[in-house]
């Protein structure tokens, strides 16, 4: 049986049934509660953060979905007032960092998150993260506290499966024989095109993409569908040192500025997490969110304004400190031996 009792039928009369069955929805709540053991074991504290919200992301590659509500005044409601756009957050770092400044200590937070065009066997638009900063921790020490929750929450899953951890240009030397720091536009235009990318060779110049987006736009087509599917076979394999113009929120290496202090967790050719040592700059996540938007101009994307309240944040101070997020479903999927994304899901964005 694919789901609950009346969801036997991919019909549209079986669309109000589940995905998920009895049994996979009670491995769901084991996990949960399994995970919020493993922060309360180690005095993380819980903390639950708005999921509508003020500011879209910035990142080319990320699309918020907007919502509009009704203004109200002095908590009344007011017929035919213009309605206010707000967003729905596609993670809680921004609102969470604004908490670590504040001086909140270690924290996690396990949320439903959305975001635009995501769809697919391993997508679903509205997923669920597993969100944690540790303060004075390094990149190793987070990678090694990521690598012991994933273990206990696969279970006997990952009985068997080793530990790795790799640069991002190793990975890309090792399996494709191509160091995406030191290879020609040409050369990674010439990789594009032999794995499928269409747009590779597009000519760069002042009214086109400039040539830093499209080196980009090659090695995360390269890393998606080629290097990443070949990580974590039998392993927990984490890839750390991606290049600068992919730090996001990251900082840099300090030893190599090419780098960013940035890890993403591979098992079975699956991403399941993605790390950062945290910016704490202002100055330089405003130039950071001002060239995304310079990016998203350039490929017709909306344009929305920095979250000014991230900026304040980060400007009072926030502390040292390394953050994580991992895709629960996804996690769960390998736990259970799932092969999408709908046979974890109650719900999935067409029952929805």
């Amino acid at each position: 049986m694919s789901g609950l009792k009346g969801a036997r039928k991919n019909t549209p009369a079986a669309m109000w049934g589940p995905t998920a069955t009895r049994d996979t929805l009670e491995q769901r709540a084991t996990l949960l509660a399994r995970a919020r053991r493993f922060f309360a074991e180690g005095g993380v504290l819980e903390v639950d953060t708005p999921m509508v919200v003020n500011a879209a992301v910035t990142d080319v590659h990320i699309h918020s979905a907007r919502v509009e509500l009704e203004a109200a005044t002095a908590g009344a409601v007011s017929p035919g007032q213009p309605s206010r756009s707000y967003f729905l957050h596609t993670s809680p770092e921004y609102a969470m960092k604004r908490l670590l400044a504040a001086g909140s200590g270690d924290i996690y937070q396990i949320c439903h998150v959305v975001r635009g065009f995501e769809r697919g066997r391993l997508h679903n638009a509205e997923f669920t993260l597993i969100e944690w900063y540790r303060i004075g921790f390094s990149l190793d020490d987070l990678m090694s506290e990521v690598d012991a929750l994933v273990r206990a929450l696969l279970g006997p899953v990952a009985t068997g499966h080793t530990s790795e951890r790799i640069t991002y240009r190793n990975a890309f030397l090792r399996e494709l024989q191509l160091d995406p720091f030191g290879a020609s536009d040409a050369e990674l235009q010439q990789a594009g095109r032999k794995w499928g990318f269409a747009q590779a060779g597009t000519p760069t110049g002042p009214d086109t993409q400039s040539p830093a987006p499209q080196r980009d736009e090659i090695l995360e087509f390269l890393m998606g569908t080629v290097v990443g599917p070949r990580l974590g076979l039998g392993a927990l394999t984490f890839v750390h040192g991606y290049p600068a113009s992919q730090a996001a929120l990251a900082r840099l290496d300090p030893h190599d500025s090419r780098a960013a202090l940035r890890f993403e967790l591979y098992c079975e050719g699956v991403e399941l997490a993605n790390g950062f040592d945290e910016l704490a700059s202002a100055a330089e996540q405003r130039a950071r969110f001002e060239q995304d938007l310079a990016e998203r101009r350039r490929n017709d994307l909306p344009a929305p304004a920095p979250d000014e309240l991230l900026l304040a944040a980060l400007e009072a101070g926030l502390p040292e400190c390394c953050g994580v997020a991992l895709g629960f479903d996804r996690t769960l999927m390998l736990a259970t031996g799932a092969k999408t994304i709908d046979a974890v899901l109650p719900f999935p964005i067409e029952r929805a």
